[in-house]
C-alpha cells in the first residue's frame, strides 16, 4: 500500500525522485554548499507539486510555469527563482536519465533575466589598509593576517580558506594548493606577504590555538581549536574592515574581485586569472574586462575634454 503525504510534504514518488537527485549529486561530488541549496528548492517544488495532484511522470512545462508563477507572487529577486530553475533542470535532467520522464519539461521555460551587477572591489590603498590595520600580536590576530593576506593575495573563496589544511601551503613552490568547486585542485601562487604571515601564524599563533586538538589538519582553526567555518571568516572580515574604517562591509568575495582585478589592472592575461580563480568557463572570467571598462569609462568621461556634448 504506498503513502500518502500528509500535508507539506512530498509523495512517496516524489521522495524517491528527490533521493536520486541527492545521490547523482553525491557521485558527481558536487559542493556541499550547492547540494543543500538544490534540496531545498527541489523539495519546496516536490511539496508544492504533491499538493496539485501531480506525480513526478505527469510534469509538464506547463506545471514548472505555474510554479514560476507561484513564485512569483513572492516578488523573490531574479537570480533566486534562475537558481530554483536550474535546481528543477537538474532534478529532471536525472529522472530522464533513470526513465521517470521522457523529456525534461524545465528546459522549455527560459529563465527570468538578471541585472549583472558588478562585483564590488576594494582599491589597492584600501586593501593594503585593511591588511596593515592586522596587527600580529596575538594568536587570532596571526591567524586573520595570514588568512586575508591569502585571500587577497591568491584570491580565494571563503570556502577554500576553511578547506585548507596545514599540508596545502607548498613552500618550496611559493604557492597553495587548492581544493575549488566540483573537487577541482589547482596551484595559486601565494606572494611575500601572504606566505611571511602564514609563516609567522604556524610558528606562533597556530599551536596554540591547536591546544590538544593536535590531529587537527586545518590550516586555520577557530579559538575551540577547530576548523573555522565560512560565517567566521566572513564576520573577523567585517571586523577588520569596520576598524580599517572602510566605508562598505567588506566579504571575502570582494577581496577575490580585488585580486583579479587588480591583476587586470596590472596587465595580466585574462586566461591566466581564469586558473587562478579556478574558473570553469572563461565567460565568467570576462566580467573582469567590464570592471576594467567601466573604470576607463569614468575617468575618460571626468577627464577629456570632449568626452560629452557642452551645452551651448
Amino acid at each position: 500500500m504506498k503513502k500518502t503525504a500528509t500535508a507539506g510534504e512530498p509523495s512517496e514518488a516524489w521522495e524517491a525522485a528527490l533521493a536520486r537527485f541527492r545521490a547523482e549529486l553525491e557521485t558527481r561530488k558536487t559542493a556541499a554548499r550547492t547540494q543543500r541549496a538544490y534540496a531545498t528548492d527541489t523539495r519546496e517544488f516536490a511539496v508544492w507539486a504533491t499538493a496539485q495532484g501531480v506525480e513526478p511522470e505527469a510534469v509538464t512545462h506547463k506545471v514548472v510555469r505555474r510554479w514560476l508563477a507561484v513564485l512569483g507572487e513572492r516578488r523573490p529577486a531574479p537570480a533566486t527563482v534562475a537558481r530554483k530553475l536550474a535546481s528543477l533542470k537538474g532534478l529532471f535532467r536525472v529522472l530522464v536519465e533513470h526513465g521517470t520522464l521522457a523529456q525534461t519539461p524545465a528546459d522549455l521555460v527560459g529563465a527570468p533575466k538578471r541585472t549583472q551587477s558588478l562585483p564590488k572591489t576594494l582599491k589597492p590603498d584600501e586593501a593594503a589598509a585593511l591588511l596593515d590595520r592586522i596587527p600580529a600580536t596575538t594568536p587570532l590576530e596571526l591567524r586573520d593576517r595570514a588568512m586575508f593576506e591569502l585571500a587577497y593575495g591568491s584570491g580565494l573563496r571563503a570556502e577554500e580558506l576553511v578547506d585548507l589544511d596545514v599540508t596545502s601551503i607548498l613552500h618550496d613552490q611559493e604557492a597553495v594548493r587548492v581544493e575549488g568547486k566540483g573537487s577541482k585542485t589547482r596551484l595559486v601562487p601565494a606572494g611575500e606577504p601572504a606566505l611571511r604571515a602564514l609563516e609567522t601564524w604556524l610558528a606562533r599563533g597556530r599551536a596554540v590555538l591547536a591546544g590538544r586538538a593536535s590531529s587537527e589538519p586545518a590550516l586555520f582553526l577557530s579559538k575551540s581549536g577547530r576548523r573555522l567555518s565560512t560565517s567566521d571568516v566572513r564576520r573577523r572580515l567585517k571586523t577588520w574592515a569596520r576598524r580599517a574604517g572602510l566605508p562598505a562591509p567588506v566579504s571575502p568575495h570582494a577581496l577575490r574581485h580585488s585580486f583579479a582585478t587588480h591583476l587586470l589592472e596590472g596587465g595580466a592575461d585574462l586566461r591566466a586569472i581564469q586558473e587562478l580563480l579556478g574558473h570553469a568557463s572563461l565567460s565568467t572570467t570576462q566580467m573582469y574586462t567590464k570592471i576594467d571598462a567601466a573604470r576607463l569609462m569614468s575617468a575618460f568621461d571626468a577627464a577629456h575634454p570632449r568626452a560629452r556634448m557642452r551645452a551651448g
